[in-house]
């Protein structure tokens, strides 16, 4: 498929028009193409700048608390990053898209949490509690289609419940406890250290007394 660009001059009176590739719209970028590249990549550098700002007062020891961090960043950058969301979330299925957004969650996660830059986004995304980034946005584009109940369409939708509406852990879930004298037919060993040459960790799997596997990461 070939997308051709006309060039059209246009003029009033005596002036000509330039004509662009690009425009913005009740805050949402638009090209020639109908793609949303350069929107997604505006948010991001936009929260990336609010985000620098805000690490100058959010240090380890002093600064903004992390509560604070995570009521900017529920009210403040989450809503610059999913404004219009409904329109644009298709882009989010190219991963250099994705890759940009979940870089601007990570860093406020690192603020929020106080942590090292070298934790994972996984990890920073259970310390913080925040969902991530990317189903975050397909949850609140589900949302919008489901308020305006467009056509016949199931959506399913995991929201908050309050706490007094919790299940109790013992009604969640039945434990039956096995009494049995017999060893287990594999067991498994897990082992990490740090050293000056980096970190490692291994794994030994045991078939009774048999080592049948074992494997070294570093």
């Amino acid at each position: 498929m070939y997308t051709y660009y006309i060039h059209i001059h246009t003029y009033i009176y005596t002036y000509k028009l330039t004509q662009v590739t690009q425009i913005k719209y009740l805050g949402i970028i638009l090209n020639h193409k109908f793609r949303f590249n350069d929107h997604i990549t505006y948010a991001a550098e936009r929260c990336k700048k609010f985000i620098y700002s805000l690490s100058k007062v959010t240090k380890m020891t002093w600064g903004i608390k992390h509560k604070a961090m995570g009521t900017i960043y529920k009210g403040a950058i989450l809503p610059l990053l999913s404004y219009g969301v409904p329109i644009w979330i298709e882009a989010m299925n190219y991963e250099h898209n994705r890759k940009k957004f979940i870089r601007v969650q990570r860093l406020i996660n690192i603020s929020i949490a106080k942590a090292y830059r070298t934790t994972s986004r996984e990890a920073l995304c259970m310390l913080t509690g925040m969902t991530p980034i990317i189903i975050k946005l397909e949850e609140l584009a589900q949302r919008c289609k489901a308020k305006e109940r467009t056509g016949k369409c199931k959506i399913e939708l995991d929201l908050e419940v309050e706490f007094k509406n919790w299940p109790h852990p013992a009604d969640a879930v039945t434990i039956e406890e096995v009494i049995s004298e017999e060893d287990a037919p594999v067991s498994a060993y897990t082992d990490g250290s740090k050293q000056n040459q980096g970190v490692g960790s291994g794994v030994a799997i045991f078939k009774g007394s048999n080592m049948v596997a074992k494997v070294r990461l570093k």
